[in-house]
């Protein structure tokens, strides 16, 4: 009976990992969930036999590998699966020093092709690939904002900076003028220390392609809309709907993946015009927030890595469903207090109120499931702790 430790607990991502194995029907797993919180998300799922607490790898990453260490030799766990960058990042650093973890990721080397988006730009333009106009920059101090074609975007090269002993992270900036520029510069100091692109603005939406590469080699591939966000001008997905995979953006992301040999699971990102051209704009190296809608559709890429990992037979799959909807009731709420509060057109409200409130047949919640409910429960009293911390 194969034993999975899951990192990073309270993500989103980890609960459909969690859930996913638990309910797999070709391979009884245990499941281990983990996390730096006393309790998380996917610790409460039915899935989870154990949940266990670790030091916090943004603040106290050395603690974290020792804890890591020291509980893959007192406990046998055929794979760990990290759900973010921080603890996957730390990982692979480390793996010399970690004999007992096993991973399902390409080398540290390879995943800092893709997630390094300064080394992303380089790789995609010599395989013919498009992306935005990019310049390179290695400080501020290089960049005379009086020249700058606004808007400009202000891309770091790394979502999270490792210092060694502590994480930083970074943001993408939208900068429509001088100003801007000179407000990123004060809340952003790391601009002055290590690399960042400015690339030509691209309007139009977003689209990406979910991957499952084994060796090289694409074993599967899926695709959503998303169809809210929060902020709703563009963020996290809190509504989105399975859709079939656009043949361009699939053979732009086999390229890339190819290319480095990828090993594991891939979300490559794309900005498509209005005309229809796509450009390439980051490769997340892990699993992806809105994964349960992957697995809901017949894509169950948690159970299909493990499988694919382990040597184990590969759950059976037919083309999966289109059309199927997942929803982030909470972060749904979100979105539509963001829009309420903000100025607009009274009509405009009332038609996002009617689109929250709507109902469609077949839509399913990400974290409320009545199979499995004390996450959803978990998550609401997270929530309402949050909100009384605003308050």
């Amino acid at each position: 009976m194969p034993h999975i430790l899951v990192l990073d607990a309270n993500q989103r991502s980890a609960l459909a990992v969690t859930r996913s194995l638990g309910r797999c029907t070709t391979a009884a797993f245990t499941v281990t969930t983990a996390d730096a919180l006393p309790m998380a998300l996917a610790g409460q799922s039915r899935y989870s036999g154990t949940y266990l607490q670790y030091p916090d790898p943004a603040e106290a990453p050395l603690a974290f590998l020792a804890w890591v260490s020291q509980q893959c030799d007192q406990v046998h766990y055929d794979l760990v699966m990290p759900t973010t960058e921080v603890t996957s990042q730390l990982l692979l650093q480390h793996q010399s020093q970690l004999p007992r973890v096993r991973l399902a990721f390409s080398d540290f080397k390879t995943v800092m092709q893709l997630a390094d988006k300064v080394a992303l730009v380089s790789l995609a333009e010599s395989l013919g690939v498009p992306v935005p106009g990019t310049r390179v920059v290695q400080s501020a101090e290089e960049v005379d904002p009086g020249q700058l074609d606004y808007p400009v975007v202000l891309k770091p090269g790394l979502s999270r900076i490792f210092l060694g002993d502590r994480w930083i992270s970074t943001q993408v900036r939208i900068l429509k003028s001088e100003a801007d520029w000179h407000q990123a510069l004060s809340e952003s100091p790391y601009l002055h220390h290590h690399p960042f692109m400015l690339q030509d603005f691209i309007p139009g939406h977003g689209a990406g392609v979910f991957c499952l590469f084994k060796g090289g080699q694409s074993v599967r591939f899926f695709a959503h809309e998303r169809l809210r966000e929060k902020p709703p001008e563009g963020g996290v997905s809190v509504l989105s709907r399975s859709v079939p995979v656009d043949d361009q953006l699939r053979g732009y992301a086999e390229q890339l993946l190819s290319a480095v040999q990828w090993h594991g699971v891939a979300m490559v990102e794309f900005r498509v015009t209005p005309e229809g051209k796509p450009y390439l704009m980051e490769v997340n190296t892990r699993f992806w927030g809105s994964l349960q809608l992957a697995v809901d559709s017949g894509v169950d890429f948690p159970s299909l890595l493990a499988c694919a990992e382990l040597g184990l037979p590969l759950p059976s799959y037919a083309d999966y469903q289109k059309n199927q909807r997942l929803r982030w009731l909470l972060g749904d709420l979100d979105s539509l207090y963001i829009t309420m509060k903000r100025p607009g057109s009274g009509l405009g409200k009332l038609k996002r109120l009617l689109a929250f409130l709507a109902y469609h047949p077949g839509q399913r919640h990400e974290v409320n499931r009545w199979s499995d409910l004390k996450p959803a429960w978990f998550e609401l009293k997270q929530y309402i702790a949050a909100l009384r911390g605003k308050a």
